[in-house]
């Protein structure tokens, strides 16, 4: 029973990353050790980070549910004036 409890629970935890290239295994290894962590420290907090942000699609919906903005004037009138500013 133990066993069974032991996989379901703690499954999670355990990732294993297949056909990484050794250049980058050395890249992050390097990284680590430049900051005085350990490589799973390191790309486990690397983990925490991207898992915190939303993905492209996400993104993407969110920004589709926004709707498009109402200008007071045509983008290309807009765009036009301030290149004539700078020039």
């Amino acid at each position: 029973m133990h066993g069974a409890c032991y996989g379901a629970c703690c499954m999670s935890q355990h990732l294993q990353v297949r056909n990484l290239s050794e250049a980058t295994h050395r890249a992050l290894k390097a990284r680590a050790a430049r900051e005085g962590r350990s490589l799973s420290d390191l790309v486990r907090e690397e983990l925490d980070r991207v898992a915190a942000r939303p993905s492209r699609r996400e993104l993407f919906e969110r920004i589709e549910r926004r709707g498009r903005p109402q200008l007071s004037e045509p983008l290309a009138d807009v765009v036009r004036r301030m290149r004539d500013r700078a020039a």
